[in-house]
């Protein structure tokens, strides 16, 4: 019974400190937001809302963070497992994809209309739209 309530109390940890690292990734991101936005005079367009599209909108965020050398620089303080090419492998240089903790593409929107973009993850259940999604508003 005490393991039982160790495997339990440890997976809620678990959950909890990946959901703390996603956070912080999501902070990372909207400093090299930010710093795109300061250069480019507006955020990276990407109006679709579509999360069956997440890797394709991570691939164009990062594609469009790295181009700018301040974002870029934010860029390279986010964890190396969480940036990996695994949507389009055959684009030649290599374009990467945002990942959560969860190994699912985090997804990007921005819409003119809107203030400020939106980050999600999937969260632990790796589906967007359900209770355990993660986003920065």
């Amino acid at each position: 019974m005490l393991a039982t309530m160790l495997v339990g109390i440890a997976t809620v940890i678990d959950t909890q400190s990946k959901e703390r690292a996603t956070k912080a990734t999501f902070t990372l991101l909207e400093g090299a937001l930010d710093e795109y936005k300061d250069f480019m005079d507006d955020f990276p367009m990407q109006i679709v809302e579509d999360s069956n599209y997440a890797a394709a909108h991570s691939e164009l965020l990062y594609e469009a963070l790295d181009s700018v050398p301040a974002s870029r620089n934010i860029m390279k303080k986010i964890n190396d497992k969480l940036i990996q090419n695994k949507f389009d492998m055959t684009a030649d240089p290599p374009i990467y994809e945002i990942y959560d903790l969860w190994a699912t593409a985090l997804d990007y929107i921005y819409d003119p209309n809107n203030t400020y973009p939106l980050l999600r993850s999937a969260g632990k259940d790796r589906t967007f739209s359900t209770p355990d999604d993660i986003s920065n508003k």
